[in-house]
């Protein structure tokens, strides 16, 4: 049996993985779902310093402390931000990278600017404030999140997406918009990217591909992890699988 750690996305949290997590338990496997500083049981702890850095932390301690080897790392939306970080640091504790419908940053970028927020110019400025105490603890992505969720419903049972909506909780804005210290193209072991059908992270596939990842199809929407955990976990777990029989 395997271990994994579930890295969530923004504005959301380790319960998001819920379902997934259930479904890997049933089968026998072990599965960590951390939640970072700021988001979710954890958003009380959120502030104008609480990044990207402050969320390999977090990760990296998982590791430490839970004493974790030959890991299943696997990274939702924003945590590919996360992940080459925590990889940089532990990555000799990792057996498996999967991005599922993860970002896919370069060392030095920001969120707000690689995503088409705002220009990089505004975002620096919004940094600087950020470092000297001032400007907005908070980027408002769970309200964006739910406004959209308005226009564009997910690919699920409604309650299941209320549930999800009403979980949201803010991602800090200096997580949006401080620099990604350690980028996806210091990773040197293979990963395998889950790419989503209905998604705004078609230019990060891209980026996957042009790193040489390996690639997977879904059919669903960015939320797939909540709207079709069944599927998720299948398509996780061949991945696995393939590895382990190479």
């Amino acid at each position: 049996m395997s271990t994994f750690v579930l890295l969530h996305g923004g504005g959301m949290g380790g319960w998001t993985w819920k379902y997934v997590r259930a479904l890997l338990e049933a089968k026998g496997h072990t599965v960590y779902t951390p939640t970072f500083t700021g988001f979710g049981e954890r958003e009380h702890l959120t502030g104008r310093d609480v990044g990207n850095a402050t969320h390999v932390q977090d990760i990296v301690n998982v590791f430490k402390y839970e004493d974790l080897h030959d890991v299943i790392l696997v990274a939702h939306s924003y945590a590919g931000t996360v992940a080459p970080g925590v990889i940089a640091q532990v990555g000799d504790r990792i057996a498996s990278v999967i991005y599922l419908d993860a970002i896919v940053p370069y060392s030095g970028e920001r969120i707000a600017s690689l995503m088409g927020y705002m220009p990089e110019e505004h975002v620096a400025t919004l940094d600087a404030m950020l470092e000297a105490g001032e400007g907005p603890v908070g980027s408002g992505v769970h309200e964006m999140q739910r406004a959209a969720a308005k226009e564009h419903p997910h690919l699920m049972d409604p309650a299941r997406e209320q549930w999800l909506l009403d979980k949201l909780s803010d991602q800090p804005m200096k997580a949006t918009a401080g620099r990604i210290a350690v980028g996806a193209e210091t990773i040197k072991q293979p990963v395998d990217y889950i790419a989503a059908a209905v998604t705004v992270m078609t230019a990060m596939h891209e980026r996957a591909r042009a790193l040489g990842w390996t690639m997977h199809q879904h059919p669903g929407d960015h939320a797939l992890l909540v709207g079709d955990p069944e599927g998720t976990v299948d398509l996780i777990l061949k991945i696995v699988g393939r590895k382990v029989s190479a």
